[in-house]
């Protein structure tokens, strides 16, 4: 049965079990409403100093708990939300890349009902909605005051997420739900206002794209490329590939017994997970963008492409050098 009663209220004493809540309440009820109150009244005194400013406002939604107001619920009451397409993980995947899944899964015994699944999923998207509200009301008040004109604005987030695609929640793989990312760039009088880009790009590259835009002058020595070029034209490239790792294990006290590195490139995502220690190769994956997005299945025995694999071979060592001795 769904964990909600029929007001979409958890029980009593379940702090850590699958967290959805539905409650009719004002949007300032919650952790994400208050940041935009004081986004707005951060605003207000920025417009009195006539000075440059910077401003960080940092939403907690779409993450866990599921729990937006409830007239963020009713928005999906008639959507054919269901479970995921690939519930399976990837074909020929080594276990190392999977995970536990505990943010969602620790107190639930045996495996999450249909019902469940899609409570939690609707919980998702109705967060998504709760945040896109939040971030509304700070750009209204941005226009409200005659700032947006001069202003740049960034929105992205730090990670992605599994919604039981794979069998796995939330995050702590090297899978594309969980490394790529939202990212929104305007800036005023945008020649390519609206436009999206292919590009690959790292959150690394915000600090110097930031820096460009501002006129300021770069510190160099940086490992992220300004994405200004992109920005000038969607069809541009800076960088040939993006990077993410992930220890083993996910949540480890001291050091982690093995990590994962991976990849992406504009046709590939391949992974290495090599023991922390020495460095050594214990497994790998490959997978085809082109053909296999949802990365349902890894071709490491058999690239479709070994040109295309060689080079992302070659990419992943270069920014994770091996230590001696750490081949397969």
């Amino acid at each position: 049965q769904p964990l909600l009663n029929n007001n979409r209220e958890l029980p009593v004493n379940l702090a850590k079990a699958p967290r959805s809540e539905c409650r009719d309440v004002p949007d300032s009820a919650y952790f994400d409403g208050r940041i935009a109150d004081l986004a707005v009244q951060a605003l207000q005194n920025i417009k009195q100093k006539q000075q440059p400013f910077f401003l960080a406002v940092g939403f907690w939604k779409p993450h866990l708990p599921f729990n937006p107001p409830k007239k963020y619920w009713d928005l999906y009451d008639d959507s054919p939300i269901t479970v995921p397409d690939n519930p399976q993980p990837p074909k020929n995947v080594p276990d190392i890349a999977l995970h536990d899944s505990r943010e969602i899964l620790r107190a639930v015994e045996g495996k999450l009902t249909d019902a469940q699944i899609i409570e939690l999923r609707t919980g998702y998207l109705a967060g998504i909605s709760y945040l896109d509200a939040q971030i509304g009301k700070v750009l209204a008040e941005l226009d409200r005051l005659g700032l947006r004109e001069n202003t740049i604005i960034v929105f992205w987030s730090d990670h992605g997420f599994h919604l039981g695609e794979h069998g796995l929640w939330c995050k702590t793989s090297n899978f594309e739900n969980d490394a790529r990312v939202p990212l929104l760039i305007a800036t005023p009088h945008m020649q390519q206002a609206g436009k999206t880009s292919d590009a690959l790009v790292e959150l690394l590259d915000m600090y110097p794209t930031l820096v460009e835009l501002c006129g300021l002058p770069s510190p160099g020595k940086l490992e992220g490329k300004s994405l200004v070029p992109v920005l000038k034209d969607p069809t541009q490239s800076v960088k040939p590939a993006a990077y993410t790792q992930h220890p083993r294990p996910a949540y480890y006290k001291k050091q982690p017994e093995n990590m994962g590195v991976s990849v992406r490139t504009p046709r590939y995502r391949y992974t290495e997970w090599r023991n922390f220690n020495t460095g050594k190769v214990i497994a790998r994956e490959l997978y085809d963008h082109t053909s296999d997005p949802a990365e349902n299945t890894n071709i490491i025995e058999h690239p479709s492409d070994q040109a295309e694999f060689k080079k992302a071979v070659q990419l992943l060592e270069a920014q994770f050098p091996r230590k001696p001795g750490g081949k397969d």
